[in-house]
């Protein structure tokens, strides 16, 4: 205030920018002068305290004038541009005067000298002065009426400590100055401390301040602290203090009409900060929002924005993709529903990286990022268990542009990324990888755009690993992994070996697919790395650089890696090493939840049966598939065409048959006379395994209705004995209906979802494979009449369901191995006995091995046939030719 009241007007409505103004000194009164500093640099200047009642004059000029609409009067004008003249509330002069109030509340003193008698306004001004000296009002009041206003900045030694004790709670304010869109002075209610506050989480165009002193603004400066001023500028408003970083004090504004921070992000009056966004306690996402509602719209600073995926269609910004592959820590490749495989970075993350000394260790090592950067096997095993295999959501955020070396100052050229958000069930994969400790967020300059869209969750979720200490934020020394890699050294792979034969089945990480039958894989419990070469197949060969020249790649070689990679690649393997080539390459076969690759492979038409398959237990199961996708007559068998049976049959060499009888117990027979048996030996497993989930399933039991049954999922699911059994879903009718396989034993049933859960991963099938496999009784073609086949699987369950047998193999079928079976006490054929009471036919076979057993089955049912037993008791029924006299042979 200075000691003629005055007051700023602005003239009209904003067009293209701020109103003018003109500021108005009320004439023939006086007021009491607001404290001032010295000027700093001029040591001849000193501080000037309040006069009496200055401040409650300016108060109540404030609460009568701000933001209402007021006439004006020019009475006087000085030659330095000082207007003098009479303000009234409203749209004419017979509004409110305000000097005449001022003066009758007595706030305010008459300029009486010089006073014209002729003048009835000074007269007036006089006669209520008066009354106002009378009424000991205001100035003629007894007491002072001074208040004392202190400015933080030099009556607090630390502000930091003055901000934390308001514990970020609203405090009443009166807004003093604007200096520029988001940085304010304000004076704090009710201790009359006047404080400097710039808005969290912004920040406006601003006033440059030139080295000659004068100001450059910046565009749109002048707007945004119009549109700030008008709103806030001597209101009455409330003022979160939030922090104070570098003695500058960050808070929020809140005026009843709305948050001035949100208002100038939504009005392209500001931009959003990293910085301060992090204090800022309203809420981070709004901020956002608000700036991308001006973004869209291209409004004032943003009038010529361009959005990072402005060029792509919506169906390239979002879509759902399956992974395939992580690379590293920050990128993983996904299948497109085309069949596309695509490349997509996790937007605003950085991996693991080497830094300063440890670059230069160990330069004569071969270096291994993956394990030898410390943390990036963990981030890589976190994406690879989450992701390998699933289903994602994919927002495109921005397409890196492709660098060049040169661009980069020596660092390598990068190719052109996509980079995005990948969620999988609601979570943000790279806040749950940042989270952990397994990577940090990248920063940015203020005016890059190409970052996430849920950047501030990152920082966000980085600030808790950082407190908590996880990963790269530990303070513990980072994990070794040390990782031998026996790939084509001989020697070493010699020593394992031995080893990994007597292993018999044993787990690994496929890490890289070189073609359909050529793998590299990692093997955790020995923690080396090993070349797989998968047995008992001839897969088509890719392309190779030969001393000669370029070795052209085979028919279908493309299509078998890439099946083999779709398969297996960074998933969870079993393998069984049965030998190893010269170069130090192992040579076994390899299994997927059940699937033998090598058979995949050969059922898919992708590869051909190799003669040292002759010597393994897979041999006929691999030449049943090979036989299956011959007849297909695709891909490598398109132009087969089959030889004559003659020369077959004079290649087929038969063998002795071989009778290695193990126990087995029975669990079902099915209506088709075939029968699920689980191993004796491996009984025990699963005793101890079901012993075990049950005891977890107890501890916590499943939500009911939480689990979504797909087909082909493995599950757990509840028997009529009320026990949960490990299953695998055959088909969904519905919620209500779905058709469940017990694996374990080899029954099927249909159920309710709300009586399945998910299988605990401790007891998948890889920690024990599933117990139950279906046999057929070889030898014994099963009656078409249905009386008479129900008659015989009554019999057989009656005699072997849920008691001990012997087993034997005796010939693969197309469905499952045929055998013979033998009580476990008697030792006599059960097939056998069947045919002897006259309940099956005999199934005659060829092969020269088996000729003694098909005897004994001939001899017996010729005996059946000569009792008229059961479905022999009309004759011999083959014989005759009008079907409904007997059985269709």
């Amino acid at each position: 205030m200075k000691p003629y009241i005055s007051t700023r007007i602005d003239l009209g409505q904003p067009r293209g920018g701020p109103p003018p103004e003109r500021q108005i000194n009320l004439s023939n009164v006086r007021a009491g002068a607001l404290a001032r500093r010295a000027v700093q640099g001029q040591p001849d200047t000193k501080d000037t305290p309040d006069e009496p009642w200055a401040f409650q004059a300016r108060e109540f000029l404030r609460k009568k004038v701000i933001g209402k609409e007021v006439c004006f009067t020019v009475e006087n004008k000085t030659p330095q541009g000082r207007e003098y003249g009479m303000v009234y509330l409203g749209k004419d002069t017979s509004g409110e005067n305000i000097a005449e109030s001022l003066v009758t509340e007595g706030l305010a003193t008459v300029r009486r000298e010089g006073i014209r008698g002729n003048n009835p306004e000074q007269a007036r001004l006089c006669d209520l002065e008066d009354q106002a000296k009378a009424a000991k009002k205001g100035l003629w009041s007894e007491g002072g009426g001074a208040h004392t206003i202190r400015d933080l900045k030099y009556t607090i030694e630390n502000p930091r400590n003055f901000v934390d004790s308001l514990h970020q709670k609203p405090v009443n304010a009166i807004i003093e100055h604007v200096r520029d869109g988001c940085i304010v002075r304000a004076l704090l209610l009710p201790d009359y401390y006047l404080v400097t506050v710039m808005l969290s989480g912004v920040k406006c165009p601003t006033f440059k301040r030139e080295a000659d002193g004068s100001e450059t603004p910046e565009p749109f400066s002048a707007e945004a602290k119009f549109f700030t001023e008008s709103r806030l500028l001597q209101r009455d408003v409330q003022i979160i203090l939030e922090s104070c970083p570098n003695q500058v004090i960050l808070g929020t504004i809140l005026h009843p009409n709305g948050n001035i921070t949100e208002l100038l992000l939504k009005e392209g009056f500001a931009r959003c900060v990293d910085w301060s966004m992090a204090v800022y306690t309203q809420g981070a996402e709004k901020l956002r929002a608000a700036e991308r509602s001006a973004k869209e719209r291209k409004v004032r600073i943003w009038k010529d924005y361009v959005a990072p995926t402005a060029n792509l269609d919506q169906k390239d910004r979002q879509f759902v993709a399956k992974v395939m592959q992580v690379m590293n820590a920050d990128a993983i490749v996904v299948k497109l529903n085309s069949g596309e495989h695509k490349t997509i970075h996790l937007s605003s993350i950085r991996p693991p990286r080497l830094e300063g000394e440890e670059k230069n260790k160990d330069k004569d090592k071969r270096f291994r990022p993956l394990y030898d950067i410390p943390y990036m096997f963990e981030a890589r095993e976190f994406l690879r268990k989450k992701l390998i295999g699933k289903k994602v959501n994919v927002t495109v955020d921005y397409i890196r542009a492709a660098t060049s070396a040169m661009e980069t100052g020596g660092v390598p050229a990068f190719p052109e990324r996509t980079c995005a958000t990948v969620t999988i069930g609601g979570i943000n994969i790279a806040e749950a990888l940042i989270s952990k400790g397994l990577a940090t967020v990248i920063r940015y300059r203020q005016d890059d755009d190409q970052r996430s869209s849920l950047y501030d969750e990152l920082l966000a979720a980085e600030a808790r690993a950082i407190k908590n200490g996880k990963g790269l934020h530990s303070k513990k020394e980072v994990p070794i992994h040390r990782v031998a890699d026996i790939s084509g050294e001989t020697q070493k792979a010699k020593q394992f070996l031995p080893f990994l034969q007597r292993a018999g089945r044993s787990e690994a990480v496929v890490e890289y697919v070189f073609s359909g039958s050529r793998l590299k894989l990692y093997m955790p419990k020995e923690t080396c790395l090993i070349t797989f070469l998968l047995a008992g197949i001839e897969c088509p060969r890719g392309s190779r650089n030969m001393p000669g020249g370029m070795q052209v790649a085979e028919p279908y070689s493309e299509e078998a890696t890439f099946f083999t990679k779709e398969l297996v690649l960074q998933r969870e393997v079993e393998v069984e090493v049965e030998s190893m080539d010269k170069a130090g390459n192992f040579i076994g076969w390899l299994h997927i939840e059940g699937v033998n690759l090598s058979v995949a492979l050969v059922e898919n038409a992708l590869s051909k049966v190799h003669f040292t398959a002759e010597r393994s237990s897979y041999y006929k199961t691999l030449l049943s598939a090979e036989e299956t996708a011959r007849q297909r007559k695709e891909k490598l068998w398109a132009n087969y065409e089959e030889k004559p049976k003659e020369e077959v049959a004079q290649l087929t060499e038969e063998k002795e048959r071989v009778a290695k009888y193990r126990a087995v117990y029975v669990t079902e027979i099915t209506d088709g006379l075939h029968f699920y048996a689980q191993d004796v030996e491996t009984g025990t497993k699963l005793e101890s395994l079901m012993e075990s989930m049950r005891g977890e399933i107890a501890a916590q039991p499943p939500v009911e209705g939480s689990f979504s049954p797909r087909r082909g999922d493995f599950c757990i699911a509840k028997f009529g004995d009320g026990e949960w059994y490990r299953a695998r879903i055959e088909k969904v009718e519905s919620p209500a209906k779905v058709h469940v396989y017990y694996i374990d034993y080899g029954n099927r049933e249909i159920l309710s979802s709300t009586r399945l859960a998910a299988l605990p991963p401790a007891f998948s099938t890889r920690t024990l494979p599933p117990q139950a496999t279906e046999y057929a009784f070889a030898f014994i073609q099963v009656p078409q009449d249905d009386d008479a086949r129900t008659d015989a699987v009554d019999s057989v369950v009656r005699d072997i369901q849920n008691t001990q047998c012997l087993l034997n193999v005796e010939y693969s079928g197309i469905v499952c191995p045929h055998v013979t079976l033998q009580f476990a006490d008697s030792k006599d054929d059960v097939g056998l006995g069947l045919v002897k009471e006259g309940l099956v036919m005999v199934d005659v076979r060829k092969e020269k091995h088996l000729q003694k057993m098909v005897t004994e089955y001939l001899n017996g049912q010729e005996s059946a046939k000569s009792a008229r037993l059961n479905i022999w008791r009309y004759g011999d029924f083959r014989d005759d030719d009008a079907v409904e006299f007997g059985y269709r042979r």
